[in-house]
């Protein structure tokens, strides 16, 4: 084999890195896979070493049914067993299988179904013709849990998992592996012979345990090569019959290791493995992996006792781990609400974060921190200059788009970050707008990561003959890296935290600032829902409604006769409860279309729309006896449909809200201001406590149960969601007792016109038609 020069040659080298090995179609030749169809358990395919291990040609069994390599009797208990889902509940099984003459031999037979839907049977020889029983396993688990018991030092729970491995199995090596965050893997924990070369705290990288592999160990927990030197068999036919594709082997105990894996184990001097998956969330956390200098063969009961072990030892690890997580996040939240209620006591948000104990670097556990508002630059704790901090947040504007970014080598992606390495090698960013960012900074640590061999040379490309391959490093000696321009990682719960932060200071503080430009989306979304639900309410609960109206009137006039007192009143609630909810549906709609979008702007004589107004409430007016006058009103540009509303709904509060012994008397004024019209109606009702002039305004507020006043209790926050929808405010002046004063304003714009000057006083004497 001789070395190829990369640069010189058009390779998918991706393609060689991470081969398809689920599709390898050779086995180890310690024990013999059968592919079966089922339900007949027809023989497919078998691998080629047959003749030495039962001394048949794969020839002569291919289309042979189990009934006729193993004992009938047996294969009529494993049909049993294969009825069922789990196959797990029949592996292992000790199955007979003659030999020529009347010699027979004892198989483990471990049963799977494929990817493919095929039933996959490995047979392995029996080391042992007894099973390891129930109470081995229980002892086995009982003395390691005595011992997580009396230590609760992570390193010292590794420990006993490698220990206690390598007490049951006897290889010369067990390490425990733990891959990092960026794939590289590290051995946490060591047991081996004392003339061994120690593993331990070496790094591997990423490229030793590619992806593929990786996916493997998920689907498959035990991985065995008791010899790795042993030839490998293929089986015959390579492909499948039916399929005409190779069988996917993927949970096959026996399947080959990819070439690549055995030249690895080569190299280490390793004659034997064992290798464990250890899980977390549903994702590879790391290895058990046993070495033996000389091949070794591991009965399939020690193994799956050997991962039993390994579950429950690492459970209790990873319970440690999450009660750690846990109490970090705690203290997390801490900060975190401490945070948010500084924030809303404070004028000014950023004084919130910084100006008390705990501050913003305790949310992230930074070094820095520096909040960029409005142009302005507020700092905390060690951070880089103001002038570098401008050329940081304009890199960030146009590189990152997510909520939050975050980075443990900053100066490896924005290069200028090397001239402030020593304060911010690790930064954690939140945008609160497309110009305002909050910023958490660590330093550089310069560490020294001991590899085992050099990472930069994890392999290199060979060619045989036509063929090119990757080829592992041959030295595994230590080698040592400095790392630099690198900080402390953030951590996930970290990182969450200052995402909530970003949500409470977009809540509190953004709320009426820059147009609340980040939360766009979200109140188009809602606004968009409202409108869905209002369209639903007045089309598909109009019907409804009228129905149960329709039939209650029906029933009271059918069964008046009947009906005592108190069923007469029954149904006038029934019927009052229906016109209420019509009344609160209509109300609904109404406040969902109003729409900043929906605004139809023109130049709007207001007399029109406060006349058409007058105009829908005549027969109230008429009823009341209410006096109404208006200003002479100017032209302005507005919605002409959303300003009759407003003086409709602000007219009818004050008919509603009248004294009992005098008549409305209602007044309309208009005023011009510097960059706005001020309008007003005045009234001579019953007034409002000012302590309550907020609260009426927010939707389905009342201050007077519907028997004294009835309505939906939306009237007033419709008319303030018009208001600001014309970039307007409206308020209210009032004492109980003295009438009320409800003020609105909208901006000057377009050709604004006044009508001529003067007092205009018109009555509504209209009767009942």
């Amino acid at each position: 084999m001789v070395g190829i020069n990369l640069e010189m040659q058009d390779i998918n080298l991706s393609r060689l890195k991470q081969p398809p090995i689920h599709i390898l179609t050779k086995v180890q030749p310690h024990g013999v896979l059968l592919v079966l169809q089922e339900p007949e358990l027809t023989v497919l395919q078998v691998s080629r070493n047959t003749a030495t291990a039962f001394g048949v040609v794969p020839e002569a069994i291919l289309g042979k049914t189990l009934d006729d390599i193993i004992d009938t009797f047996q294969v009529d208990r494993l049909r049993m067993g294969l009825s069922r889902e789990n196959l797990d509940l029949i592996n292992p099984t000790k199955v007979w299988v003659r030999r020529k003459g009347d010699d027979y031999l004892v198989f483990d037979a471990v049963f799977h179904r494929s990817a493919d839907g095929f039933l996959v049977l490995e047979l392995e020889p029996a080391l042992t013709q007894e099973t390891i029983p129930f109470l081995s396993f229980y002892h086995l688990a009982r003395a390691s849990i005595n011992q997580l018991e009396t230590t609760s030092n992570l390193q010292d729970f590794c420990q006993i998992i490698v220990r206690e491995v390598r007490k049951v199995t006897g290889f010369d090596r067990v390490m425990l592996y733990k891959f990092d965050e960026d794939g590289h893997g590290e051995v946490v924990a060591e047991e081996k012979l004392e003339d061994m070369e120690p593993y331990l705290g070496l790094h591997y990288p990423e490229s030793d345990i590619p992806q593929p592999a990786r996916k493997m160990f998920l689907s498959n927990w035990i991985r065995v090569i008791p010899s790795a030197h042993a030839e490998p068999v293929e089986l015959y036919p390579s492909d499948n019959p039916i399929t005409n594709q190779p069988v996917d082997l993927t949970l096959s105990i026996l399947r080959s290791a990819y070439p690549c894996h055995l030249e690895y184990l080569h190299n280490m001097g390793v004659g034997a493995s064992l290798t464990i998956s250890l899980m977390k969330d549903e994702k590879l956390w790391g290895l058990i992996a046993c070495h033996h200098r000389t091949p070794k063969h591991v009965p399939y009961e020690l193994r799956k006792a050997c991962e039993f072990l390994g579950r429950v030892i690492f459970a209790e690890i990873f319970t440690r781990e999450e009660e750690a997580d846990y109490n970090y996040r705690m203290k997390l939240a801490h900060v975190q609400s401490a945070l948010i209620e500084y924030m809303s006591q404070e004028d000014n948000f950023i004084d919130g974060l910084i100006q008390h104990e705990p501050n913003l670097l305790d949310l992230a556990n930074a070094k820095g921190a520096a909040i960029c508002f409005n142009g302005q630059w507020t700092t905390l704790g060690r951070t880089p200059p103001e002038e570098e901090l401008n050329y940081l947040v304009q890199w960030l504007a146009k590189t990152v788009d997510e909520e939050v970014f975050y980075t443990d080598s900053l100066p490896l992606i924005y290069s200028d970050a090397e001239r402030f390495k020593e304060v911010a090698s690790g930064m954690l960013a939140i945008p609160i707008s497309k110009r305002s960012y909050v910023l958490w900074f660590r330093p550089e640590v310069i560490q020294t990561v001991n590899w085992g061999g050099d990472p930069n040379h994890a392999y290199e490309l060979k060619q045989s003959n036509s063929d090119l391959r990757l080829c592992p490093r041959k030295s595994f000696e230590l080698w040592k890296e400095t790392v630099r321009l690198k900080s402390l990682p953030w951590k996930p719960v970290e990182v969450k935290a200052t995402l909530e932060l970003r949500k409470a200071i977009v809540n509190i503080v953004l709320r009426q600032a820059e147009e609340l430009a980040l939360l766009a989306q979200d109140l188009e979304r809602s606004n968009a829902e409202l409108k869905k639900f209002a369209y639903v309410a007045s089309h598909d609960l109009q019907e409804p409604l009228n129905q149960v109206a329709n039939f209650v009137q029906l029933l009271e006039m059918r069964y008046n006769e009947e009906l005592d007192e108190d069923g007469k009143e029954f149904i006038g609630f029934a019927v009052d409860g229906v016109s209420l909810m019509q009344t609160l549906i209509d109300d609904v709609l109404v406040y969902s279309k109003v729409d900043l979008k929906g605004i139809e702007w023109e130049l709007t004589e207001v007399e029109t729309a406060l006349n058409q107004a007058l105009a829908n409430l005549r027969g109230r007016i008429a009823e009341t006896g209410a006096e109404i006058s208006y200003n002479p009103m100017p032209t302005i540009v507005a919605d002409s449909t959303q300003l009759m509303q407003l003086f409709q709904n602000l007219l009818g509060n004050a008919i509603k809200f009248r004294k009992k012994d005098e008549a409305p008397r209602i007044h309309v004024g208009v005023q011009r201001q510097e960059d706005s019209w001020l309008f007003s109606v005045q009234d001579n009702g019953i007034g409002i406590d000012p302590q309550f002039a907020d609260r009426i305004f927010v939707i389905f507020q009342r201050l007077h149960t519907r028997d004294e006043y009835p309505g939906s209790g939306m009237g007033l926050a419709i008319c303030k969601k018009i208001v600001e929808c014309h970039r307007g405010q409206i308020w209210v002046e009032s004492e109980l007792g003295k009438g009320a004063t409800f003020f609105f304003t909208i901006p000057v714009g377009g050709r604004d016109r006044h009508h001529a000057s003067g007092h205009k006083k018109q009555n509504y004497p209209f009767g009942r038609r």
